[in-house]
């Protein structure tokens, strides 16, 4: 995989496309509150060009928990990929220093994407218990994009809503991570290497939705910065 190329600070129009991703979560169906713990499967691209955006990813984590037990009980399970067709999962984790324990221990190392085996486990999951969203990060598709759309309608169909989450501008990945969205229902959103706060924003509204479901987002977005708080506004149209 070629290293990640340098992407500028996020403008005006990417901005707005944030907020649209979290009008797009908003509009999907509630999620309980009470019950079991609203489960989370956190897959990331673990290749060389992904490093940054692991660090950054570690750094924000206990944000994603801090957010959602306000409103209810988050489970997460990290997956990823790298090397020749390595792919790991953990346990699920329901603390953000398990997970952060978790993210520690994997260095990036360089291979090729394996996105298919990010949905054929999730897909896995949904058949034997109740996985409330798939999140999604990378930055490049390397996979034939009709299978992938295909699963990720499969997904769709159990229900799962895909958050997909691109760092940079790879045309190619953006069509397929939007044909992710849209076929299972999720949303998709792009940031940039220099938007840490953003990204932190963003997977932070989606554990408040898995955890609490539309209500409890639209609660979090009050409390909540800018880019969310913008998101607020469009709701409300």
């Amino acid at each position: 995989m070629a290293p990640s190329k340098k992407v500028p600070t996020p403008s005006d129009a990417n901005r707005a496309q944030i907020d649209k991703f979290l009008d797009d979560v908003k509009k999907l169906p509630a999620a309980g509150r009470d019950g079991p713990a609203g489960r989370l499967l956190f897959a990331m691209d673990a290749t060389l060009s992904r490093q940054p955006t692991w660090d950054r990813a570690l750094h924000i984590q206990a944000d994603m928990f801090n957010a959602a037990l306000q409103v209810g009980r988050l489970e997460i399970q990290l997956a990823y990929f790298r090397g020749f067709r390595e792919f790991s999962v953990s346990n699920w984790l329901s603390d953000a220093d398990g997970l952060a324990r978790a993210m520690t221990s994997v260095q990036c190392r360089g291979g090729h994407t394996q996105i298919e085996r990010v949905l054929d486990h999730a897909l896995r999951s949904a058949q034997r218990e109740k996985l409330k969203a798939l999140v999604y990060v990378g930055d490049c598709v390397e996979e034939n994009a009709d299978d992938l759309a295909a699963k990720a309608g499969k997904l769709g169909v159990f229900g799962v809503p895909i958050f997909a989450f691109q760092e940079g501008a790879d045309p190619t990945a953006e069509v397929v991570f939007r044909e992710f969205a849209r076929l299972s229902g999720g949303a998709y959103s792009r940031f940039s290497a220099a938007s840490a706060s953003e990204l932190r924003d963003l997977l932070s509204a989606v554990a408040v939705f898995v955890a609490g479901g539309r209500k409890a987002l639209a609660n979090h977005a009050d409390r909540s910065g800018r880019t969310v708080q913008g998101l607020l506004t469009q709701m409300k149209r």
